[in-house]
């Protein structure tokens, strides 16, 4: 049976690493630079691999470093997050759910999802917006608990991240009023002679609906490209072109006196996904999120 790991060794492996060297990471420990390099030597030791090798007057992690350097930098962003997890719980606040969110997702969609983890009052949810690739790293860190977006997680050996559908969306198109109302023609064809706010090709949505609109022979003027949502949405409201949205902000949508529902399209929709560091979920609300 293997001996246990010393966590203490892997602290001041995980601090040399992040210094660069013994000797800032022993001013920064505020320890002798022989009591730190004795440390780390232990810890190459008992796992069998030299886990640094000299990079000028630097040290640079090897294969085996950069291996273990993973998994302290998971073990150790766990234990900078344990006093607030145990403070909540001792204090009532209830759970935490840390939530990355795609930038290119629609956030009236975002409310929905997450609607079933909002339930009960006791969630503290933290949403954090970014670019896909860069919140799928902080998941693989377990910076976050889920990330939700309109794409699965790319296949990668070094990141071990699981996709879990959520469900389909199928697009409503929207109008200014004052504009729909000069239009007599039905929908679709009426968007043709119409000014189109379109989500940029960073929406896995964009290619299905050039794809649709060149099925039904439209060629509209592009009016707009937005990568946010709520800003394509917010200018479509303003008066400057017609819309496409999510079925799940139709509701709301339809409550805007400025805006006219023009048709829907059952036959082109935006998918959406949970994507989670584990293929069993234990989270209790990533749990609710995927029931």
């Amino acid at each position: 049976m293997a001996a246990p790991l010393n966590f203490r060794h892997l602290y001041y492996f995980w601090v040399v690493a992040k210094e660069g060297g013994i000797a800032r990471a022993a001013e920064r420990l505020g320890m002798a630079v022989q009591t730190v390099s004795a440390q780390v030597r232990a810890l190459e030791q008992s796992l069998g691999h030299a886990l640094f090798k000299p990079a000028g007057r630097a040290l640079a992690l090897t294969e085996a470093g950069e291996a273990a350097m993973g998994y302290a930098d998971q073990i150790f962003q766990l234990g900078e997050e344990l006093p607030a997890a145990v403070r909540d719980a001792a204090t009532g606040q209830g759970l935490r759910l840390r939530v990355g969110i795609s930038d290119g997702l629609p956030k009236l969609v975002v409310r929905h999802l997450l609607q079933p983890a909002l339930e009960g009052g006791t969630t503290r949810l933290l949403c954090h917006e970014d670019e896909f690739d860069r919140l799928l790293a902080d998941l693989a860190l377990h910076r976050l608990d889920a990330v939700l977006s309109d794409r699965t997680a790319p296949s990668n050996p070094n990141l071990r991240l699981y996709s879990h559908k959520l469900g389909d969306a199928p697009l409503s198109w929207f109008a200014p009023a004052a504009l729909a109302g000069r239009k007599a023609r039905r929908f679709p064809e009426c968007l043709a002679g119409m000014p189109l706010l379109l989500p940029t090709s960073h929406a896995a949505v964009r290619p299905r609906i050039d794809q649709w609109l060149e099925r039904e022979g439209l060629h509209p003027r592009v009016a707009g490209e937005f990568e946010d949502s709520a800003l394509l949405a917010a200018f479509g409201r303003s008066g400057m072109g017609a819309f496409p949205a999510s079925r799940w902000s139709r509701e709301e949508l339809q409550s805007d006196p400025a805006v006219v529902l023009l048709g829907e399209t059952p036959d082109l929709v935006e998918t959406f996904y949970l994507v989670s560091a584990e293929r069993r979920i234990q989270h209790p609300l990533v749990q609710r999120l995927l029931g």
